[in-house]
């Protein structure tokens, strides 16, 4: 049987190889056609008129793959991925954080026009937004400090009930906008100290060093009060850690 096979595939082989050019070229497999074609389907989905569907800024600002996502499956502007991140529709919003996300590693000044939708969800119960929203808003707090602090009564309203992930942006952005001027210490005064009161351990080592250094005269003092009274409630070795960055020694009954 074995000899009978090789015949076979000899004989094959020869039928091939006395064939013309052509008809052996169809006789073999051509890997590079199939990827050509793959290529040339892909090409065909992307829409001709790329420049006018998609904002020239959103194509500079985002990574190529990205920026493929938004030509290919979404098409639309910041201002409108803004309002898809705020509609309150899950998949939608996820999709919408994740090139806005993008935008903002690479070019956080184009999303600032959104500032609003952000301020919207950030104190959501949704967690893909408010994540998004909480890593936009510190930055847009230290570059467009005015247009976030029109925003103040809604974001200091949603402190309460957000998502851990959308408090830690709502402390980022307060302490950014102190950062930013001293004239906003007032407003926030009351809700950071919130913040540094409730924290849990490992977010008050985090917290303490985001806060206080935005902080000066009587504002500070106070929050720096507020972070010491709790040194004694929480365990040493958080407590260790939030001592050394204030430099201060533990009480004695931690030693």
């Amino acid at each position: 049987m074995a000899a009978k096979k090789t015949a076979n595939d000899k004989t094959a082989k020869d039928e091939i190889a006395n064939k013309p050019a052509a008809k052996r070229a169809e006789a073999q497999p051509c890997p590079s056609v199939e990827v050509e074609e793959s290529l040339d389907e892909s090409d065909a989905s992307i829409p001709d008129d790329l420049d006018d569907d998609v904002d020239d800024g959103v194509l500079g600002a985002a990574s190529d793959a990205t920026a493929m996502l938004l030509a290919r499956t979404v098409g639309k502007t910041v201002a409108e991925l803004g309002d898809d991140l705020a509609s309150g529709k899950k998949s939608l919003a996820a999709q919408s954080a994740r090139v806005l996300d993008e935008i903002v590693d690479t070019n956080p000044d184009a999303v600032v026009q959104i500032i609003d939708r952000y301020c919207a969800v950030i104190g959501s119960p949704a967690r893909r937004p408010a994540q998004s929203a909480a890593k936009a808003l510190p930055l847009m707090a230290r570059i467009a400090p005015a247009r976030v602090a029109r925003h103040l009564p809604k974001l200091k309203a949603s402190y309460t009930n957000a998502t851990q992930p959308g408090k830690d942006g709502l402390v980022r952005t307060f302490a950014g906008l102190c950062t930013a001027s001293v004239a906003y210490q007032k407003r926030l005064e009351d809700v950071l100290n919130e913040a540094l009161g409730e924290a849990d351990a490992k977010t008050l080592i985090v917290w303490t060093q985001v806060v206080l250094p935005a902080l000066k005269g009587e504002p500070h003092a106070r929050a720096r009060a507020t972070v010491e009274g709790r040194l004694g409630r929480i365990p040493k070795v958080h407590a260790q850690k939030i001592a050394d960055f204030l430099g201060i020694k533990l009480r004695l009954r931690y030693r």
